[in-house]
């Protein structure tokens, strides 16, 4: 089954500059801008904003 270039893979930084990340998809129609999502940071050992990267 060949990939939807709607839903694309995307990357999340942590936004607590540990260089922690996520690989995550999201859908392009709802969401067009960069995606922010609060996930856990294991090295900061809290829940942080996680940034969508290009």
């Amino acid at each position: 089954m060949a990939r939807s270039k709607a839903r694309p893979v995307v990357t999340l930084r942590s936004t607590a500059g540990t260089g922690v990340t996520y690989v995550t998809r999201k859908n392009r129609q709802n969401y067009p801008d960069r995606l922010v999502l609060r996930k856990y940071d294991p090295v900061a050992a809290a829940h942080v904003p996680f940034r969508e990267t290009r």
